[in-house]
């Protein structure tokens, strides 16, 4: 029997790291990095930084591969995740059966938490139940950049008694939900809180959440909405990435925070 632990290591934070995760850390053999090439070099470097700030003894090692890209732009955003889930799919099958001995446990570490925006646990599951290994897995949570960011403006998320709903890119710029008086945006390659730079709504912006290259703005939408793009755009320029996310809220005088 194989075991993986997909293990949510925080925001950027060494300091974001659970108890349960570096107990989690600590069981595991080998440790599976997916290499997104040179721009993010630093994102990998900063896993290797938690594993050896954390594992209290020498006898792990690190398995790295080639990790399928999205490609941007198709109209069918289900259909090309599902393409690239395979791409990768097919990328931890062979380090499974390449870099794993019988008995072994490997780590995958998540950015944020592994129940967010993020695959690895549908890729894991489906490898599991293909049956093509004899293999189990564990789902260690982690802090999250919606957590961190909001920690890091000092607000809670939601008002009192209110709900708050975490969308994407995609759906923000096809409208603020109806039902909700705040929203968390994630994945949003294209700027779209540009579209309510004319309503009253206030935004919390984060970079680089907790990380020493964190970047704050916040403040009324239509007067830091230029501010935002124009630092957005410099620091992708800067670094070759960027892991960003913000929350808006509608500024309601009837609804207290």
């Amino acid at each position: 029997m194989k075991k993986i632990l997909i293990i949510g290591i925080g925001a950027g934070n060494p300091d974001h790291i659970t108890v349960q995760a570096i107990k989690a850390l600590n069981q595991v053999n080998v440790f599976f990095l997916m290499d997104k090439g040179t721009a993010k070099e630093k994102l990998l470097q900063l896993r290797k930084e938690i594993c050896a700030q954390h594992i209290q003894h020498a006898n792990y090692r690190f398995a790295e591969a080639h990790s399928p890209e999205l490609v941007i732009g198709k109209p069918d955003l289900h259909a090309c995740v599902t393409e690239l889930n395979r791409d990768k799919q097919r990328v931890f099958e062979q380090l499974i059966a390449d870099e794993m001995a019988d008995g072994e446990c490997a780590g995958i570490l998540v950015w944020g938490d592994p129940t967010l925006y993020d695959s690895s646990i549908r890729i894991i599951d489906a490898i599991a139940q293909s049956g093509r290994f004899a293999l189990e897995y564990e789902v260690i949570p982690g802090i999250s950049s919606v957590q961190a960011l909001a920690a890091s403006h000092r607000i809670p998320l939601n008002r009192i008694g209110q709900p708050v709903e975490i969308t994407t890119g995609r759906k923000i710029a096809a409208g603020f939900p109806e039902q909700a008086d705040s929203v968390v945006v994630m994945l949003d390659a294209d700027d779209g809180f540009k579209r309510y730079a004319d309503q009253d709504i206030d935004i919390y912006w984060g970079a680089y959440v907790g990380s020493p290259d964190e970047i704050l703005i916040s403040g009324k939408l239509k007067d830091v909405a230029s501010e935002i793009e124009r630092v957005r755009a410099e620091a992708r320029q800067r670094h070759g990435w960027i892991m960003d996310s913000y929350l808006m809220r509608r500024g309601n005088s009837d609804k207290q925070d």
